[in-house]
């Protein structure tokens, strides 16, 4: 293998891992679009869908029919913490919704464990993860399925938010909550929906990365990895959520086989938030994200 094959296996993996970081990365995105909150909680959603999908599964019920109970179960999960935990903390200060979703994300995981157990389950999708040859570089037949399932997401979330009613709803709560009110927009239904959408992008992210690392109590940590996607792309950007995660994907297996042998191993573990931290200094908005006007 010649060192320019080697080098597009490693940038075409690094690449594909940065899909899985964006899945999870759209969801923060939905949320502080049109809220403007941080949803730390994100990664716990993710882990219970997976987690009730398997447990399902397992215990005899058709794919199918637990694939339709989950998704409902994310739906009704995504409005009740819209209506019973966000929307009474209306007007606090950013720093405390964002501790509220930390907080909810740790009863989340608590009543997975309460309600599914604690063991470490397979899943199986039916998508092979063997390798297959295109243009002379190996990629895997899974993570081509997760970029096609990511690109029609990405797909489906831009045609809700330009051409449908309430996607301009949406776009016309983020742009000004006031405004929105005085045209008679409803707000309350706005956000519910929202968070029920990110309910259903949290069991899309959990059933890819379960079937990529196993549904486990530690799946939930993988929204660690999703903020350096956020800080690149931008918090209120899809298309950045998505370049983001490609640039951190690449990064990271890249410097890990490049650098590793040179620095250490586990490279990959950090070097993410120092491309984040540089970033940061240089674009505070991200490559997609609006930047803050304040007029005094």
């Amino acid at each position: 293998m010649s060192a320019w094959s080697f080098f597009f296996e490693v940038l075409v993996a690094g690449l594909a891992a940065g899909i899985m970081y964006s899945l999870v990365a759209i969801g923060f995105v939905l949320i502080y679009k049109t809220s403007g909150v941080l949803n730390f909680a994100q990664g716990a959603m993710l882990l219970f869908a997976a987690l009730t999908f398997v447990s399902l599964h397992e215990r005899g019920m058709p794919f199918l029919y637990a694939l339709a109970i989950t998704f409902l179960v994310m739906v009704i999960l995504g409005i009740a913490i819209e209506k019973f935990v966000l929307r009474p903390m209306i007007n606090q200060p950013p720093i405390t919704l964002f501790m509220v979703t930390l907080g909810l994300s740790y009863i989340i995981e608590g009543s997975a464990e309460l309600i599914w157990g604690t063991q470490v389950h397979g899943l199986d999708l039916g998508i092979q993860d063997e390798p297959m040859q295109i243009a002379g570089v190996l990629v895997s037949q899974f993570d081509l399925f997760c970029a096609a399932v990511a690109a029609v997401m990405v797909a489906a979330l831009t045609i809700l938010f330009r051409y449908t009613r309430i996607g301009l709803s949406f776009r016309a709560a983020a742009e000004d909550q006031y405004a929105a009110l005085n045209i008679g927009l409803r707000l309350p239904f706005i956000w519910a929906a929202v968070w029920a959408t990110a309910g259903i992008v949290a069991l899309v992210a959990g059933l890819l990365w379960g079937a990529r690392t196993g549904v486990q109590f530690s799946l939930s940590l993988v929204v660690l990895k999703s903020l350096p996607v956020l800080v690149l792309g931008g918090f209120d950007s899809i298309a950045g959520a998505i370049i983001g995660g490609l640039i951190i994907g690449a990064t990271e297996n890249l410097a890990q086989v490049y650098l590793g042998p040179y620095i250490g191993d586990g490279i990959d573990s950090w070097i993410a938030y120092v491309v984040a931290l540089g970033f940061l200094l240089v674009r505070p908005s991200g490559l997609f994200g609006q930047k803050l006007v304040e007029r005094v």
